[in-house]
Parts: C-alpha cells; sequence; structure tokens
C-alpha cells in the first residue's frame, strides 16, 4: 500500500469510529498503534522496534513513563505521548516528553491525540526539546504537501538528518500559514492597516480602518476562491468550468459531451448532467459557489461525482446526479438575500444557512457537506427533493 494510502486508510477509520472511542487507552488501541503501524511501518509487536509503557528514571522522577519509544538502529529515535481523541495538545501535560528527551537518545518527540499530531525535535537547543513543534497534521485534513515529510518518520525512510534539517523551515512555514489562515478568518487591526496603508490616500484613522475591515475580508476570501477555481480547472483539465466566462449560449457539444459546469441557456428541458434547464441562467457566482462546494466534497469522493442542476431560483448540487442525494442548494440570486440549504441526517426539512458572499460557503457548510456524502456512501438515508430535471 502507498503511504498516501496508509494515511487515508487509517484517517476513514477515525472518521468512522472516533465517536465510539472515550478513553486514552482505546485511542492508542484503535487509532495509535495503527498509525505506528500501518502508516510508519513499525512492528508495535516488536520490543526490539516499539515499547510501550517505556520507562527511563530522570533525576527524583522515577517510574514515570512515556507512552511509547521507538527504535531504529539499536537506538531511540522516536518519543510518543498520547491524549484521549478529541482532547487538546497541550505540552504542560507532556512534561515527561522534555524530560526523556533530554536523558535518551531520540531527536524526535510526538504529542497526539489519535487525529492531530504535534512533531518536535532539538532545533533552538541540542538535546533539549522545543516548546514549538516543527510539524502539525490533522489525519483528517491531511495537508498533502506534507505528506512527503511525515513519510521521513517512516520505517522506510527514517533519516533524522534530513528530519532535522528541514524542521526549522517547516516551523516557520508552518507558523506563518496558520498567520494566514486566522487573518483570513478574521483580519486583525494590523493586517488591516497594511492595507489601508498601501491603498488609502488619506490618513488611516480608526474610522477609515474600522470601514476597510469588511472590504479586506471579503477581498481575501474572493482570492481565496479564485485560488480553488484555478486548481480544480487545472486538476480537472479542459472540462473544467471557466470562472471567468460570462453566461452566453455554449457552443453545440455533441451528445453525452457536456463540459462540466458550462453556463448555458438551454432551449428546452434537457437530461445532460450540469447543464441550465428552459430558460435558466447559470451565473458566474453559481458556477463558483459549485466549485467551492466541489472542493469541499474532494475529501470525501471524485470530483467528478458532484453534479448540478440549475432553476430559476437556486442550484441543486448532487452526489451522482441523483435526485435522492442532494449535497445542497445555493440561493445565490437573491440581491440582497443568499443562502445555502443543507440537508442533513435526522432533519425532516433542509437548514437554511444565510451568507454574504458565496465564499462564506467554507464556514458555514464544509462539515454538513463532508457528513451528507459520507451518510450517502455509507448507504444511509437519502432524500428526494424537488431537482430541476
Amino acid at each position: 500500500m502507498a503511504f498516501s494510502d496508509s494515511l487515508a486508510s487509517i484517517a476513514k477509520k477515525i472518521r468512522d469510529m472516533r465517536d465510539t472511542v472515550e478513553t486514552e487507552e482505546a485511542t492508542k488501541n484503535a487509532f495509535i498503534m495503527p498509525f505506528i503501524s500501518n502508516v510508519l511501518g513499525y512492528d508495535v509487536f516488536d520490543p526490539s522496534e516499539v515499547i510501550p509503557e517505556f520507562t527511563a528514571d530522570v533525576g527524583v522522577k522515577r517510574g514515570e513513563k512515556v507512552d511509547y519509544a521507538i527504535f531504529k538502529d539499536g537506538q531511540i529515535q522516536i518519543l510518543i505521548e498520547c491524549k484521549k481523541i478529541g482532547d487538546p495538545l497541550d505540552l504542560r501535560y507532556a512534561s515527561q516528553l522534555f524530560r526523556y528527551f533530554a536523558v535518551t537518545s531520540a531527536r524526535i518527540a510526538i504529542l497526539t491525540n489519535g487525529q492531530e499530531y504535534h512533531v518536535y525535535t532539538d532545533g533552538d537547543m541540542p538535546n533539549r526539546m522545543d516548546e514549538k513543534p516543527f510539524l502539525i497534521f490533522d489525519l483528517l485534513d491531511i495537508d498533502r504537501t506534507l505528506v512527503p515529510e511525515i513519510q521521513k518518520l517512516s520505517k522506510e525512510s527514517f533519516d533524522i538528518d534530513s528530519v532535522v534539517s528541514a524542521a526549522e523551515e517547516l516551523k516557520y512555514i508552518g507558523g506563518i500559514r496558520r498567520i494566514i489562515a486566522a487573518e483570513v478568518k478574521e483580519p486583525s487591526e494590523e493586517w488591516v492597516r497594511f492595507f489601508v496603508n498601501r491603498i488609502y490616500d488619506g490618513r488611516a484613522t480608526q474610522r477609515i480602518v474600522d470601514q476597510f475591515r469588511p472590504l479586506v475580508a471579503k477581498a481575501l476570501h474572493q482570492y481565496v476562491g479564485d485560488q480553488v477555481n484555478s486548481r480544480l480547472k487545472t486538476a480537472l483539465g479542459d472540462d473544467a468550468p471557466d470562472p471567468n466566462r460570462s453566461t452566453e449560449l455554449a457552443s453545440a457539444p455533441t451528445p453525452g459531451q457536456q463540459p462540466i459546469g458550462q453556463a448555458v441557456i438551454a432551449e428546452s428541458p434537457v437530461e445532460d448532467e450540469n447543464v441550465a434547464v428552459k430558460g435558466v441562467v447559470t451565473t458566474d457566482e453559481e458556477l463558483e459557489g459549485f466549485n467551492i462546494v466541489r472542493a469541499i466534497a474532494v475529501s470525501e469522493v471524485a470530483p467528478e461525482r458532484i453534479h448540478y442542476r440549475d432553476a430559476k431560483s437556486y442550484l441543486a448540487i448532487l452526489l451522482d446526479n441523483n435526485n435522492r442525494k442532494p449535497i445542497v442548494r445555493l440561493n445565490l440570486n437573491g440581491k440582497s438575500v443568499k443562502y445555502v440549504t443543507t440537508f442533513e441526517e435526522g432533519k425532516d426539512v433542509g437548514v437554511r444557512r444565510d451568507i454574504e458572499s458565496v465564499v462564506d460557503i467554507y464556514k458555514v457548510a464544509t462539515d454538513p457537506i463532508r457528513q451528507t456524502i459520507r451518510r450517502y456512501e455509507s448507504g444511509g438515508v437519502t432524500s428526494e427533493i424537488d431537482t430541476p430535471s
């Protein structure tokens, strides 16, 4: 099994079982040991490779244990301290990692709750574990750019020099990315003033900064949406929708080859996927919303399985072009009110979620969209809705 496939497999297990795991020991057995074994490739039943409840008396601390010590080439290379799934990863509750790091040969320490992993080394001071991790990843929301770095921790690819040499850069890049993510979500005073000073000719008073705050937030959201659309178009090739395309009449395609998401004005009702019904125009904003939903859904299913059907008042997005598998409805054509409707388990009717711009779909509907698709994929209840055919 490829390394990325191993990550996907353990992620699916976490997604399916996390609600039934209630203790730290259960977390170890269900998620952490399989990660050590199936992802990193160490034999959890071979004490020459993995020792659970590892003890190394440190000073006045006697009998204190670290959850796992991983050996390679006869030396301790990695220490792992575990928490219960869902618990916050706070080093205040893992002081033994600091102590063991100083008295063993380990250069890597991991703090995990089975889903999230914080990886540390001694980049700031030799033989002393850094207070900040150089690598953070969440198995349910893995950043693909980090997969090669995670693989360096595996038995097959373990190279401590390579890991440590990349650690400083990873730590700073990760920190910068988290700052950017926080600023996109809610721009800080300093961030807003940065843009005001660049584009506003007058004095940046507090009133001006407050006026610019929603503008900066909106611009950032639109930029993120543009980048998502661009990446989807590249990934899907020529069949991807062009977000800059106007709602003009499309050139007639051959049967069964209608470009996905292409804006058209149909002259008669159609059955082909991803095209408009009679007299309905699929707007650029609706296409952008469709791309955003597809970007969210791609963590669960292949993007080509996400389809839309347009109506005058909303855009219905479906799994497998199936009326009984509605994912979300986009109501984006109102002049002042925009909202999305999600279809959630246990709800007799759709749940309305108001938005200010199409990019807000990420904020209000990411989890419901993914949960709905998982329900369909697991054979759960489907919903018959009135959808344009």
